[in-house]
């Protein structure tokens, strides 16, 4: 193990240039008195790697940079936030959360970070943030998220009236913030370029910000009554293996991919199945939306400082 730590060292001083890795830590953002330094990146590129079952080389590394530093200040400013509130820790949540990633074997991932001389315990307390800002959302804006299951059942079986057939969608994503303040241009033409020249698989793996960047952006399949009537209206004019042009959605930029479709008779769905993963889907909207307009405000009213 010590011989394995001692080589992986070794490669992240190659890999890691002077943004992430020095001698002695260096501080990359301060946010109030939150700060992100270079191990704080380094830690968070290393074990998105791992648990996306990605291998630890240069363009991987580059890769996932920018979407970790990201990710860590969205991270600091919900922490920030979250200190004004009395939202206690769930270690029961967080356990189960380390269970589905670990195949029920949390000393095993304890172990791995550890092989990788990686900080466990930072990983577990961002885990910790996620969850409690979830809740936070929620509770402040809970009678906008809440949605009535019977509007849903009566929405499904509308549109089960107006037609025979429902159509599925075998989905990829790439999902990227939209930069208010600068031209979001440059980076939707770098995204274009990625896709033609390397693939889908590889824009996501470089660019994409969702958690679906540990899958290669899959979405997997949905029914078209859980989609937006933008999403659908563009998907109808795609061919298989298209790729969208850039969707603004909220804060947020967003390329599908039509990786496969399929219509199914409407006497053969699952009625209870598709109205709770449209009420699911409809929930996840919403909390995204707040969740990211909150976000933005605090951007707005917290001193972001790079270094």
């Amino acid at each position: 193990m010590k011989i394995k730590n001692y080589f992986f060292i070794i490669l992240l001083t190659l890999f890691f240039d002077s943004f992430v890795l020095a001698k002695n830590t260096k501080i990359l953002v301060k946010i109030e008195s939150e700060i992100i330094t270079n191990f704080d990146v380094q830690n968070k590129i290393i074990s998105s790697l791992i648990l996306a079952k990605k291998e630890i080389n240069q363009a991987n590394i580059n890769n996932f940079k920018k979407a970790s530093l990201e990710n860590l200040i969205q991270n600091r400013l919900k922490k920030i936030e979250l200190k004004k509130y009395n939202i206690k820790k769930d270690d029961k949540q967080i356990n189960s959360y380390l269970n589905s990633i670990s195949s029920n074997n949390i000393e095993n991932l304890k172990n791995i970070f550890e092989s990788y001389d990686l900080d466990f315990k930072e990983f577990t307390d961002e885990i910790d943030v996620e969850f409690r800002w979830r809740k936070f959302i929620y509770q402040m804006y809970k009678k906008k998220i809440n949605i009535k299951p019977e509007d849903v059942a009566q929405e499904i079986s509308d549109n089960l009236k107006k037609k025979n057939n429902i159509i599925e969608y075998n989905l990829s994503e790439i999902e990227i913030l939209s930069n208010i303040n600068s031209s979001n241009l440059k980076t939707i033409a770098l995204i274009q370029d990625e896709i033609k020249g390397a693939g889908f698989e590889s824009a996501v793996t470089k660019f994409s910000i969702s958690s679906t960047s540990s899958k290669n952006g899959e979405l997997g399949w949905i029914n078209s009554n859980s989609l937006s009537k933008e999403f659908v209206k563009i998907l109808n004019k795609m061919q298989i293996g298209q790729v969208s042009d850039p969707i603004k959605k909220q804060n947020k930029i967003i390329f599908l991919k039509l990786n496969d479709k399929k219509i199914s008779n409407y006497t053969n769905i699952d009625f209870d199945k598709l109205k709770n993963d449209l009420l699911i889907q409809k929930q996840n909207e919403l909390f995204n939306l707040y969740s990211n307009s909150h976000i933005s405000k605090l951007r707005n009213t917290n001193l972001i400082q790079y270094f």
